[in-house]
């Protein structure tokens, strides 16, 4: 498509046009490699440990995070679908339903998010750097923390050299995140073999954990209040991925058919998720004989580790870090940014304003307690993201049935502009669908502030995502009944 034919160079450029023919080269393996590179990373893997200290068993955190992962799967599998039969990105599928102008307001809110997690993943890098170092010259370095940082200097630095690293592949685009992650995925892989053959060497087993019931059982601390912990759990490990159930057709719009994006994801996501938690949990209990105490973060055991395995293993988390952070949070926010105003952002610039709030965010702050991460960050942000793939996925399958008229998403006056741009029934079911999850999560995020929130509230927080997807969908799909406008000119799908 060339700016001559869409009409409009606000709403279109080289990086948001749908893909041609010979940019569809990923297969179902690419996929595959694709989520097993993103699976593999330092937050997944203590996922499994806030379930564990919130009363869990070992059982029981690692089936919580699989079932998670095979619900957020479908939502995932839903929207990737237009991405595949028409080549665009998640900002310009967006106008479809929330209108030419309103879409910038869900891609915002997509992209802002990835820039928390950008920010959380390059925070983990940098540790690791400082860990590296501090091993290397033998004991803590950076001296005192940084009057209203929180941090010393050293990790400070620490964290932009990390930052700085990723800045070449925000250069070099696309193909090279592809790349890299089709390469590490089977060192990955061999990597988690390697560390359970080390622990169980080392441990003589694999540790008490495992043999450990929950503590929900009759006698246990928390004994009779697994449902009011399993609710909130879910939904917090569903919110790990929301973010990629609403822009994979970043990704899938490369895919050579929609069998390959199918398969790649079913094969990438869900098992390994599961199968990365249980691995979590197994490790960790070996460290319990180890070192007499539960070690969750993979940094703070590399750096426990002796001789080259320290070395090995931190470099190796090194560029799991990258690779994960390329791909779970840059690709998205740099084309909702450029979908912001294509005239004057590229792909690129968008990926240097994503680098960009990542710093002035200050992760460090987010993960400063394991309440904070579950209830007010994962939680919270699932909230926003549930309404919006509930649009999304009303609008393309019962509404449009599959068919869009690609050259009319970049019209500024055309089918999908609706009221000046905006649907109003999409900004409505957004609306109501983010509402009822306000109060719970100023509690979670601010308890001091809003100590009396109804429980009733409290409680439609624990399933926000699920809440704001099943509020949104029904709305949108009320609001829009009879209103579709049939696709003159369907793309054909590759």
């Amino acid at each position: 498509m060339s700016k001559d034919l869409n009409g409009s160079t606000q709403l279109w450029n080289e990086d948001l046009a749908p893909t041609s023919a010979a940019q569809r080269s990923w297969r179902w393996y690419h996929f595959a490699a694709l989520w097993v590179g993103m699976v593999m990373c330092i937050p997944a893997y203590t996922l499994s440990a806030s379930l564990i200290e919130g009363g869990m068993s070992g059982y029981q955190a690692v089936v919580t995070v699989f079932l998670a992962n095979a619900i957020v799967l479908l939502p995932m599998l839903a929207i990737g679908h237009a991405g595949t039969k028409y080549g665009i990105p998640y900002a310009v599928l967006a106008r479809a339903s929330f209108g030419t102008s309103g879409a910038r307001l869900p891609a915002l809110m997509r992209a802002i998010v990835a820039c928390g997690w950008y920010g959380i993943q390059t925070w983990f890098g940098g540790q690791m750097i400082y860990t590296l170092l501090g091993v290397l010259m033998g004991g803590e370095i950076g001296g005192g923390k940084i009057a209203g940082l929180g941090i010393n200097l050293a990790q400070l630095f620490c964290f932009l050299a990390f930052w700085a690293i990723q800045f070449w592949y925000i250069v070099h685009g696309m193909d090279s995140i592809r790349k890299l992650e089709t390469y590490t995925a089977p060192l990955k892989i061999l990597i988690c073999f390697v560390l359970l053959g080390w622990v169980y060497q080392k441990a003589g087993g694999f540790g008490p954990l495992l043999d450990q019931p929950s503590q929900f059982v009759e006698g246990g601390k928390k004994a009779g209040q697994f449902w009011p912990t399993f609710w909130p759990s879910l939904t917090a490990m569903v919110g790990f991925w929301a973010t990629l159930a609403l822009n994979i057709p970043d990704f899938t719009r490369f895919a050579k058919s929609q069998r390959d994006q199918v398969v790649g994801q079913s094969v990438g996501l869900p098992v390994p998720m599961g199968l990365l938690a249980a691995l979590a949990v197994i490790v960790t209990s070996a460290t319990i004989v180890l070192y007499g105490k539960a070690i969750w973060d993979p940094v703070d055991l590399a750096a426990r580790m002796t001789g080259a395995a320290v070395l090995i293993a931190l470099i190796i988390l090194l560029i799991d870090t990258v690779s994960v952070n390329l791909a779970a949070n840059l690709v998205g926010p740099a084309y909702d940014f450029s979908a912001l105003a294509p005239k004057h952002i590229s792909y690129r610039t968008g990926g240097y304003i994503t680098a960009g709030i990542a710093l002035a965010m200050m992760p460090w702050k987010l993960l400063e307690t394991t309440q904070g991460y579950i209830f007010t960050w994962l939680i919270g942000y699932s909230a926003l993201l549930g309404p919006i793939a509930g649009v999304l996925i009303i609008d393309y399958y019962f509404v449009r049935k599959t068919e869009l008229n690609v050259a009319e998403l970049y019209r500024e006056d055309g089918q999908y502009s609706y009221r000046n741009g905006w649907n109003v029934a999409a900004i409505a079911a957004f609306v109501l669908g983010v509402l009822p999850n306000i109060p719970g999560f100023l509690n979670a995020a601010f308890p001091a502030a809003f100590p009396d929130i109804a429980d009733s509230f409290k409680t439609i927080y624990t399933y926000a995502w699920f809440v704001g997807i099943a509020i949104s969908a029904l709305v949108y799909g009320v609001m829009m009944k009879g209103k579709a406008v049939p696709a003159l000119r369907p793309a054909a799908q590759p």
